[in-house]
């Protein structure tokens, strides 16, 4: 499909607002901003694009590129602060790793329907930890982070269903985190790392699972969105900090509820694409 100047004026104007978006939630709630890009490159593909079943593929794809740059400046933003556990990174990521490389083994043998169906399920399911936020107000409950069999567990898990959904894993971790009596900040922002380390296996697993790929949005190459990975990171780049100071300074519980209405909004749309 041939776009034209208009066309990429849109797309451009569309996707830099949604990297001034992503970076500020990335540093805000260290969940790395793939529940705001993947909503919305679903929603403006179909403007440009007429192969919608191959949407989704490139959504996550793109996204977990995305991830990569806003992780990345969220981390140096909140390292200033001393609030990163550089060390849990370190003991987490290879495990990470290795769920990441499975979900992206399993994004490719899954239909783009039922790949729609798991991230409407996921986004539903984590809408509730900060619509009701209280309900998790679990700090103190371990003293002790998951090691062994129980960290490579979880990790691995973590790992794999965040390459599924295109997402850093920042919500599952600070639960985690604040289970295991770390403060919510600290867990903050030791999550954006884990998106980083989430992101990076995960964007090139999407890249060439798609390589043989056609039919693809302008400007795709596998199911990397080029055009929109560009706009959209550069924005992050000065928004992550941003959101980093914010989280720092504005009341929590209120941006949690804000954030969780949000996800419900987009879980219950994506539902309904499912089902036309």
């Amino acid at each position: 499909m041939e776009l034209t100047l208009l066309d990429l004026l849109t797309l451009l104007v569309v996707m830099l607002g949604t990297g001034c978006i992503a970076g500020i939630t990335a540093g805000l709630f260290g969940v790395g901003g793939g529940f705001i890009v993947v909503p919305a490159l679903l929603t403006v593909f179909p403007f440009f694009d007429h192969f919608e079943e191959k949407h989704i593929y490139v959504a996550i794809g793109t996204s977990l590129a995305t991830i990569i740059v806003s992780s990345a400046r969220a981390v140096q933003a909140h390292s200033r602060t001393g609030s990163v556990d550089f060390l849990l990174l370190k003991d987490w990521a290879p495990w990470l790793v290795l769920g990441v490389v499975i979900g992206t083994a399993l994004a490719s043998v899954v239909n783009a329907n039922s790949l729609l169906l798991v991230f409407a399920t996921g986004v539903f399911i984590y809408s509730f930890y900060f619509l009701l936020p209280k309900k998790f107000n679990i700090e103190g409950t371990s003293t002790e982070v998951p090691s062994g069999a129980g960290r490579a567990a979880i990790a691995s898990g973590l790992g794999g269903f965040s390459a599924l959904l295109g997402i850093g894993g920042g919500t599952p971790f600070v639960v985690t985190m604040t289970m295991c009596g770390r403060s919510f900040h600290q867990a903050i922002a030791t999550a954006s790392g884990v998106g980083f380390i989430i992101a990076v296996p995960g964007a090139i697993g999407f890249l060439l699972i798609g390589l043989s790929d056609t039919n693809l949005p302008w400007g795709s190459i596998g199911y990397l969105n080029i055009p929109a990975l560009i706009a959209i990171s550069i924005m992050s780049v000065f928004t992550a900090p941003v959101g980093a100071r914010l989280a720092h300074k504005l009341n929590d519980q209120m941006l949690k509820r804000a954030f969780g209405t949000y996800l419900f909004v987009i879980s219950t749309s994506m539902f309904y694409k499912t089902l036309i």
